[in-house]
């Protein structure tokens, strides 16, 4: 009878193991398991994608390069990481590191604002239509959105939205540039807005796209941070950097305000690989001027489109273009995607419109063959 010997058994275990591996199935299990991880990545878009206001042209090669390179050391907590990343941010904004949130993409700022001045008694007052997010977490907490329509070129409101600003107002928020009609409030006036609302209730300032402003310095509300104003700035490295996917964002705002949205948000949210990528990408400056030319280019091309087919346009200072249409916003946006080519519709007061993220040329060149196809005219002769 033979007797079970648990140290031989293992032994004799690992040597048919080391066998195996000697024999090349270490590699064939390794490629079975790579290919099996590869079926849960997600499908290449076999279309023209200008639905979400993506950058087709990055993350950039410092970007790659930091984000690989940070991956060997992912067994580790980032801490390094998110202070370098920090440290940086506040040089380049001239605050102090306290006045500094990351988040995971500015959504994740958004929603922590929401709670923190939402809930059953919040009243949150913001123009319309805007971007949403905030307004919709605030709403799903008990928060009333007061809506002040945008005025009739489409341009923030400011004199009724200061007017409407009233003790039981928890909120202000401002979208700049605005998010669906890529319009934006000059430096002058968004900051006499802030200097003078702040003083009664909080005002959050969502610059998502602020990279593509043609002097972002100039149109920044951080001066106000900067002189104790009680305002809170959001940006994202979804839009001029590229990270849509890597998920990288952060706010300016008070100490204080910084520790309450901490509380109620985001906290270590950010990998290393991503915090690393975004280090290199926020001083590559080069990067950032390709993208934004590289974005220009493909706006005077739609610009060119909608003259000749006779469209009128809002002239943008994003990385989209909203102009009307004149059929039926549903209708237009599933014709558009029989066609292969995605793009965001909607009905503002009545009115129907297509919003065009801007892409590749190829992608944009899809986009004008679809368009002219659907709406059923060929480009007029300049």
């Amino acid at each position: 009878m033979t007797t079970f010997n648990r140290r031989n058994w293992l032994k004799s275990s690992l040597t048919m193991t080391a066998g195996l591996m000697s024999m090349g199935y270490a590699g064939a299990a390794s490629e079975a398991s790579a290919a099996k991880a590869s079926s849960f990545l997600p499908k290449k878009d076999r279309y023209a994608r200008l639905t979400s206001n993506e950058n087709p042209f990055g993350p950039s090669a410092s970007a790659k390069k930091a984000l690989k390179a940070a991956i060997d050391d992912s067994f580790l907590y980032p801490r390094e990481y998110r202070q370098k990343l920090i440290g940086l941010i506040a040089e380049e904004e001239g605050v102090s590191e306290d006045h500094i949130l990351l988040g995971a993409g500015s959504s994740e700022l958004l929603h922590a604002a929401a709670r923190v001045y939402g809930g059953a008694n919040g009243k949150v007052l913001s123009a319309d239509p805007t971007y949403t997010s905030l307004v919709r977490s605030a709403e799903m907490m008990g928060s009333e959105w007061v809506k002040i329509p945008l005025d009739k070129n489409f341009d923030h409101d400011l004199a009724t939205m200061e007017y409407k600003v009233k003790p039981d107002i928890s909120l202000v928020y401002l979208v700049n540039p605005n998010n669906p009609t890529g319009k934006i409030m000059t430096g002058e006036e968004i900051i006499s807005f802030c200097n003078t609302v702040s003083s009664k209730v909080p005002v959050f300032v969502d610059e998502a796209y602020w990279d593509y402003m043609e002097n972002p310095k100039g149109s920044t509300t951080t001066a106000c941070i900067k002189n104790g104003a009680n305002v809170i700035v959001a940006r994202t490295f979804s839009k001029v950097h590229a990270f849509a996917g890597l998920r990288v964002g952060y706010c300016i705002a008070q100490p204080e305000v910084i520790e309450k949205l901490t509380k109620e948000g985001p906290r270590n949210t950010l990998s290393g690989p991503s915090m690393s990528a975004a280090t290199a990408s926020l001083v590559d400056y080069d990067f950032i001027k390709y993208s934004v030319q590289m974005n220009n280019e493909g706006k005077s091309f739609v610009y060119d489109v909608l003259k000749k087919t006779g469209h009128d346009y809002f002239p943008s200072h994003t990385n989209f273009i909203l102009f009307p249409i004149a059929m039926d916003y549903a209708d237009f946006k599933q014709k558009m995607l029989d066609k292969g080519v995605g793009i965001k519709s909607m009905n503002v007061a009545g009115q129907d419109y297509c919003r065009v993220s801007m892409g590749k040329m190829e992608d944009l060149e899809m986009f004008a063959d679809a368009f002219q196809k659907v709406i059923g005219t060929t480009f007029r002769k300049s």
